[in-house]
């Protein structure tokens, strides 16, 4: 099977509000799906194991289910991000579905924490034409990503590959925090951990990687 570890510089052109990497000459390391209990809190001893701040793009659902979680990673000075309420692939609903999918977790996250959601990730990575105009009723920026690794399917050797061939100083990298990923993701991340040393590369903060997005 042949594996699009980059999106085409197509789509990067037509969408190009969107963001697709890094700003500065940092790479962002960024997790989908969760919180998750069998994974969240592996993800988070390694990301504190290497000093690495990152954006945990959430689901509505997993984050009612897993408030203690969802604090331990705002505690740890992590982001978090709107995945939408069920992960279900937006261009397949209308407005109106979207925006209260969307505004759940919003509301989800400044009743619980006190916190505001500045960044969007669609489920699957598809969007359409109406994407942009819905996020901005809500002040959010899209983040997408330069660098999917699949992680998902369970297999290291793919992800070293990915990290090995197309990790470049600007990337944003995606991986889960998900059921699905969970026995290879300390590994993962350490396989990108020591690539990003021996390219002399550099992590950076959310705050830093999306400053001029804000």
């Amino acid at each position: 099977m042949k594996y699009l570890y980059n999106p085409p510089l197509i789509i990067k052109k037509i969408f190009r509000d969107f963001i697709w990497e890094s700003k500065t000459s940092k790479i962002l390391l960024t997790f989908d799906d969760g919180p998750n209990p069998n994974s969240t809190e592996i993800i988070l001893k390694e990301l504190e194991n290497h000093s690495i701040k990152t954006i945990f793009f959430c689901v509505g659902e997993n984050l009612e289910k897993n408030k203690s979680l969802t604090k331990e990673i705002l505690s740890q000075r992590h982001e978090v991000g709107n995945h939408t309420y069920k992960h279900q692939i937006i261009t397949q609903q209308d407005k109106i579905q979207i925006a209260e999918s969307i505004s759940k977790v919003q509301n989800i996250l400044l009743e619980n924490n006190a916190y505001q959601i500045k960044y969007f990730r669609p489920p699957h990575g598809k969007f359409d034409f109406r994407t942009n105009k819905i996020l901005s009723d809500f002040n959010l920026k899209n983040v997408m990503w330069s660098l999917l690794t699949y992680d998902y399917k369970n297999d290291i050797n793919i992800v070293k590959f990915a990290v090995s061939k197309y990790l470049q100083k600007n990337s944003i990298i995606v991986l889960h925090d998900s059921n699905k990923s969970k026995d290879i993701i300390a590994d993962s991340i350490k396989i990108i951990v020591e690539e990003v040393e021996r390219k002399n590369y550099q992590f950076g903060k959310p705050s830093e990687c999306l400053k001029s997005y804000s």
